[in-house]
């Protein structure tokens, strides 16, 4: 995989973070394997065809999850439920809309299929890739990963 894929990407989350919660977010060492075993329990996986295709998944730990949608929707929850998967799926389509806007400016042409949630622990995931890029995403309190495998 390229940088000019993988920055795009990294940009995007940066900067919903920011926008969207006032959370700065830092990359941590970037990791590379064949298959995605994510290790946090709601996982959010967008895939991508165009120029590009493949699949982005956010791997997000449910008490990050109840943070972000209790902000996003200014209402407390006391499940992970129907409500809280269509926003972390949202956030996560955010994220990656903005990332194929930043690739078109590279010249790619790429778009999105609906988000899918999965709940658990221990699941892991096909790809047509591979190598999995996984790129940890540190806040201040919480951390996230990204697992992104692309190709042209």
């Amino acid at each position: 995989m390229k940088a000019v894929y993988i920055n795009p990407i990294y940009i995007a989350a940066r900067d919903v973070f920011q926008n969207m919660f006032s959370i700065e977010l830092e990359r941590g060492n970037l990791q590379v394997d064949e298959k995605i075993v994510p290790r946090n329990s709601i996982n959010v996986s967008i895939g991508i065809t165009g120029d590009l295709t493949g699949i982005i998944l956010f791997s997000f730990p449910e008490v990050m999850v109840f943070n972000l949608v209790e902000e996003m929707s200014g209402m407390e929850f006391k499940e992970f439920d129907k409500f809280m998967a269509s926003a972390i799926g949202e956030l996560a389509n955010i994220i990656t809309g903005n990332a194929m806007s930043n690739l078109s400016e590279s010249g790619y042409s790429c778009d999105i299929v609906p988000p899918q949630i999965t709940v658990g622990v221990n699941k892991s995931f096909s790809t047509a890739s591979k190598k999995i890029l996984i790129i940890p995403m540190q806040a201040e309190r919480d951390s996230f990963d990204l697992f992104i495998s692309i190709k042209e």
